[in-house]
């Protein structure tokens, strides 16, 4: 794998969820990196290849949609697929508003995931070669 691979980034605080994706996400050729909380997802250094988070909406102190919120101050423009056992439509809505990618309520099939993903690690890729020229 080169330095360029796309990263998948899984910010969940179940491990079943952090211990299936990576192997799924690694059959299209993708890094994975997963976190237990928002907190310790915050403390990783920004990366410069496409990249996208995996992010569960209920995870302990900071929860999904903070970090999403956190994100956008800090200018970081990574896609974000929320996933969650516990979604409405209003979480829904704001997650959206707010950018999100996709929204996706567990249990989700792996092909759904996989073309989520691909979508947004297409949409990183395009975005960095803008940013090059």
């Amino acid at each position: 794998m080169s330095d360029a691979t796309p990263i998948v980034f899984i910010v969940d605080d179940d491990v079943s969820v952090r211990e299936a994706l990576p192997p799924l996400c690694s059959c299209f050729g993708w890094r994975t990196e997963t976190f237990a909380s928002a907190e310790e997802f915050l403390t990783h250094p920004p990366v410069f290849v496409p990249s996208c988070l995996i992010l569960d909406v209920r995870l302990p102190n900071l929860n999904g949609l903070e970090l999403q919120n956190r994100l956008a101050l800090h200018h970081a423009h990574m896609p974000i697929i929320f996933i969650t056992g516990h979604g409405d439509v209003p979480m829904t809505v704001r997650a959206m508003k707010a950018g999100a990618v996709d929204f996706l309520t567990k249990p989700f099939s792996d092909e759904i995931l996989i073309s989520h993903v691909t979508a947004a690690l297409e949409r990183t890729g395009r975005s960095q070669k803008r940013d090059e020229k």
